[in-house]
């Protein structure tokens, strides 16, 4: 079990509205802070150096691993974010719903529409509603990140300056895709008003 699944799992349970590029980098930023903590790779500064090749059990916690730059210059957090993060969400659904972890779940009482998927009761859903309910701090902190759930102040900090250089970059590639997002609202609605004219 991965911090980037139980995230995944708090966020279906929840049913907020989520963005999928926002979960996605997010889902990447958990990966690297369990890769951090299996010692398979350590920060220095803002870029991710590789360590040793701990045995990985979770799938995507090793293709995860495979991907990192092994010469230097290592590869900025950032960058990695960007790169792993790519449909990482849809990934994570795909193989959930694969495994009997998630099911359809069919809105409203029509037999078509759109098609919302629900987590299953797992021991894997469990574990993740216990880390919530203790406000993991990680897990509370990613979250967060995304818009599920606001921290407040008297939550216990993180003391590990590598896992606070990853959440910060997350926060940082969040903000840069909701500036995109703006941007081309922004654009599309000046596109639109010339087409009509005055």
């Amino acid at each position: 079990m991965t911090t980037a699944k139980d995230l995944f799992i708090i966020a279906m349970d929840l049913k907020q509205s989520v963005g999928q590029g926002d979960l996605s980098l997010a889902l990447a930023g958990a990966e690297l802070i369990d890769l951090i903590g299996a010692g398979a790779v350590a920060v220095d500064g803002d870029r991710i150096v590789p360590g040793g090749q701990p045995t990985l059990d979770d799938r995507f916690m090793g293709e995860a691993a495979a991907e990192f730059t092994r010469q230097a210059p290592y590869e900025r957090i950032e960058d990695w974010l960007w790169r792993r993060g790519r449909d990482l969400s849809a990934a994570y659904q795909a193989a959930l719903e694969e495994n009997g972890e998630l099911k359809p779940q069919r809105s409203g009482r029509l037999s078509f529409g759109s098609e919302r998927v629900e987590a299953v009761d797992t021991p894997a859903r469990r574990r993740a509603a216990d880390r919530w309910k203790e406000k993991e701090p990680v897990l509370a902190a990613l979250a967060s990140v995304v818009g599920i759930d606001e921290r407040s102040d008297d939550e216990p900090g993180l003391d590990d300056e590598a896992v606070t250089t990853v959440l910060a970059a997350v926060h940082d590639a969040v903000m840069e895709l909701e500036a995109v997002r703006q941007r081309r609202t922004i654009e599309n609605a000046a596109f639109a008003n010339l087409w009509r004219g005055p």
